[in-house]
């Protein structure tokens, strides 16, 4: 019996292993656009230096242009980089006003890697109210909500549905997750491109 058991556990742990190592690998990837060809998307990366990403044919360009604070609306879905604060409120660092198609995307509220301690809500505005530290939103996501002020240094971005056509040499772009695949290329269905001034995170 206490064989059986050891060549159980085994045969689990190698099938968890296996199962770990099929998990797709992605690669975020922010640069400036040099060249693309309407299929291969060609960066300059300061992190990792010339890369060229294909996109596929059906990949999304959200274009990210400057936002106020009067821009996020009551139903608005948002997501949130915040620091939590004593009081059980977050304290937001950025706002991302997410683009209709988007509504939904990373909905919940989790740990987030931009500092320590920090956390990204995603989920739709329930109510703006004014305070003396700044903006109070009441964000709302299944199984919870989160009260978020909104400091007048926090940035503050707008997503919308853009277009490959803004793919041009100089262009900011970012890659949340570009998927590399065995042969060591990457490829993406999204990307995010700056209008203006604005970097894309």
């Amino acid at each position: 019996m206490f064989k059986w058991i050891v060549f159980a556990s085994a045969t689990l742990a190698l099938a968890a292993g296996g199962a770990w190592a099929q998990q797709p690998q992605t690669v975020r990837v922010a640069g400036t656009v040099e060249s693309f060809d309407g299929h291969v998307l060609a960066i300059k990366s300061d992190k990792l230096g010339a890369v060229k990403v294909n996109l596929t044919t059906d990949a999304a360009v959200f274009g990210v242009s400057k936002a106020t604070i009067a821009d996020i609306k009551p139903g608005a879905y948002i997501g949130v980089g915040a620091m939590p604060q004593p009081d059980g409120s977050q304290r937001a660092i950025q706002v991302m006003i997410l683009a209709e198609s988007q509504r939904g995307l990373s909905e919940g509220h989790r740990p987030w890697d931009a500092r320590p301690n920090s956390t990204m809500t995603n989920g739709a505005v329930d109510q703006t109210v004014e305070s003396v530290d700044g903006q109070v939103l009441m964000v709302k996501y299944k199984g919870g909500e989160q009260k978020i002020v909104v400091p007048p240094d926090a940035v503050i971005r707008a997503y919308v549905i853009g277009d490959k056509a803004e793919l041009k040499p100089g262009a900011h772009i970012a890659i949340v997750r570009a998927l590399k695949k065995p042969d060591g290329s990457l490829e993406a269905n999204r990307v995010n491109v700056g209008r203006g001034e604005v970097v894309p995170q």
